[in-house]
Parts: C-alpha cells; structure tokens; sequence
C-alpha cells in the first residue's frame, strides 16, 4: 500500500512539474510565392465580346494569400506574393529568372501551353502550378515533371458537357467551330466526348465569315445553322468571335452549348454552395468584380500549396510535390468534395458547373457515370489514356 501511495504522489508530482517546463517554440516560416502572368494579344475580335479582366487570376491568388495568412499565424508560417505580369513570354522568363535567383521556388503560372513549358524548364528544381492553360497534350502527352493543374482542361470541360448532354439525350450534335488554334482544340475534345458518352456530330461546320455580326446576325445565322435534324448547336468559340450570336438565332429552334451559351467552366459567379458564397463576397471584397476560372485556378493553386505546407511544416518543392501527388493532400475548393490531384498527370479533381451567364444549371460528374475509383476520374483524361506517369518521376 505504501508503495502504491508513493507511486500516485510521483505521478502527481510529474503532472503538477509538467506546466513548468516550456513547450518548443514553433518554428517560424516564411514562404514566398512567385505570380507569373503572360496572356498573348487575342487580336482584333469581331464581336462586341466583354474582355477577360486584366487581373484574371492574379486577385485569385491574393485572395489565397491572405487566406493563407489567416490559418497561417498559429502556425507562425507567413505568406507572400510577388506577382509578375509581363507583355511577352521572352521578358517573362528572364523576370522568372530572377524571382529564382532571389530564392523561390514555388510559383503560380498563368499563361499559355508554350510559355509554361518554357518556364518549367527554365525552373527544373521549382514547383509550378498551372492556372492558366487548359491544354490538353499537357496532361497527356507533354508531361512535365515539376507542374500541377489547378485549371481544367479542355477535355474535363467537354466530358462534363456530354455528360449532361447524355442525361437530357441531346445526342445529335451541330458543331460548329471557330478558326484560331485554341478553337480546333476545344473542338477536338467535344468530338472525344461525344465520342465517350454516345453522342453523334451529324454535321460540323467551320466558321470562317469576317465579317461583325452584330448587325447581321439575325440574317446570316438561320442560314449558317441549316443542317439535317439536330437537338443541340455546340460551339467551340473560345475568343468569342461568333458564339455570342448563335443563341436565338439558329434554324432550328434548339438549345445552344459549349463556348457560349449553357457553358462547362471552373467557376462561375453563380457557384454558392458548400461555402462557396462565402468565397465569393471575399472576393468580391478584394477585386470589385466576380471571381472567374482563372481567378479560382490561381487562388486554388495558392491554397494548394499552402495546405502541403501546413502538413509538412516547410516549403520544400520537392516535398510539396510528392505530397500533392500522393493523393493524400484533400483540399477544400468549395464544390462540395475533397479535391486531389491525379498521380499520373498533376490535374486537380474537380466537379464541373455547367452555367449559362446569369444562373447554375448543372454540376458534372452527373449521376450515374461510375468509375472504379473517383467518379471526379471520368472527367477529362483518365490513367489509362495518358502516357503521364508523373507519381513515378523525380521533380
């Protein structure tokens, strides 16, 4: 009994000793994050298109940062941005270069397909996120080791479209597409998803006029959209030189889709649940404007990264970039489920909204559209259709 009673008064001793001794301070971090912006001229646009905000994606990102901050300080970690915006993909690189050399090495990029391949292999021991380019070879073919997306690609975008195509059994297509390469692109992955999910392109129309329809659209496009019977125009139009037209205006009266009109995108104004709203208002807050794609890629890009390293405790590229593709990093991007990204190419899972401009009609993967692992897989590129296999490189 004595023992026993010596051995309690021990143990409270230690318990009462133990607030004394002071815990190990945490280790304060400081992560510097690269914003690098290049976006080609579009040209002379024949329509009366509203632009894309100068500051697409950039006020996503400081969005992100502050965010980051917030969470942040009980961990003593600290985040910052230096973002760079630049009039060409030459004068990019070289302030690239020198953000480099200034010690960082985690960026988020938004710009074309060409100019992110550039700057991954200017910055081979960086990580780069991707929040500018929806190519598709670079999540297929051009598998760069040190990059992730956060922005959709082009396929994901089309599969979401046919699949809710499929759900309404708007199976015969019209497709018209536009002339810039971009267009060739996104009309390549509508014809792969039509493909995936039973649809048929019955006719496929180029658009090639010059001329501004604003006058003449109710004229020219009735004829223009004469075709053997269709229950659905799809338009790939990504400049917007004609597509705004096209609603309203067809032969036939059918629902217009793709670039314009019922449109499959990243975000949208009109994306509010989950906690999304909240999002939105912050954001509005901060930029004045509604948060578009471009915007969420970055701001996604941010949190990605700020996530990895909350879970690490530093800011290693190297270590961020295993993490994030080990698919044990869940992140919160407010669509109703955890999002990772795909071992194999870097792209982020992610639902799909499919809106129109003033509302949100769907969310796609639609019901029923299984697949072994993640239903978020059967939107754009799956394993065994990408020669990527990023989860087995060394960034």
């Amino acid at each position: 009994m004595r023992h026993l009673l010596q051995y309690a008064s021990c143990l409270i001793a230690i318990a009462c000793a133990a607030p004394l001794v002071d815990a190990a301070p945490a280790k304060e971090l400081a992560v510097q994050i690269g914003y690098l912006s290049y976006r080609p001229d579009p040209g002379p646009l024949l329509s009366n298109v509203i632009p894309e905000p100068a500051d697409a994606g950039q006020r996503g990102a400081e969005l992100a940062i502050a965010d980051s901050n917030t969470t942040g300080r009980f961990l003593k970690h600290s985040y910052q941005l230096q973002p760079l915006s630049s009039d060409s993909p030459e004068q990019l690189l070289e302030e690239a270069r020198k953000l480099h050399a200034e010690g960082l090495r985690l960026f988020v990029i938004n710009a074309p397909a060409d100019t992110l391949q550039a700057l991954a292999k200017t910055l081979p021991d960086s990580l780069l996120i991707n929040a500018g380019s929806a190519a598709d070879e670079l999540r297929t073919e051009r598998c760069l080791p040190n990059v992730l997306h956060t922005l959709p690609s082009r396929s994901m975008l089309a599969d979401a479209l046919g699949q809710f195509l499929s759900v309404r059994r708007w199976n015969r297509w019209l497709l018209i597409t536009g002339p810039t390469a971009e267009d060739q692109a996104y009309a390549q992955a509508l014809r792969r998803a039509a493909k995936r999910f039973g649809h048929k392109v019955i006719e496929e129309k180029a658009w090639s006029f010059d001329n501004d329809q604003r006058r003449s659209a109710q004229a020219e496009m009735p004829l223009f959209t004469q075709a053997r019977e269709y229950d659905v125009v799809v338009v790939a139009d990504e400049r917007g030189d004609f597509g705004e037209y096209v609603p309203y205006h067809t032969w036939l009266p059918r629902p217009v889709v793709g670039t314009q009109g019922l449109t499959p995108t990243g975000w949208h104004k009109t994306v509010e649940t989950y906690g999304a709203a909240q999002l939105q208002k912050r954001f509005e807050a901060h930029a004045g404007r509604w948060m578009n794609d471009r915007d969420f890629a970055a701001w996604m890009g941010v949190r990605s990264l700020a996530a990895a390293v909350t879970r690490l405790g530093e800011a290693d590229p190297k270590a961020i970039r295993t993490l994030s593709l080990s698919e044990e990093l869940p992140l919160d991007g407010f669509k109703g489920r955890k999002l990772t990204f795909r071992p194999w190419n870097g792209q982020l899972r992610q639902p799909i909204p499919l809106v129109h401009p003033r509302g949100l009609v769907s969310n796609s993967p639609q019901d029923g559209f299984l697949h072994p692992s993640s239903e978020l897989d059967t939107l754009g590129f799956d394993a065994p259709e990408s020669s990527c296999r990023l989860s087995e490189v060394e960034s």
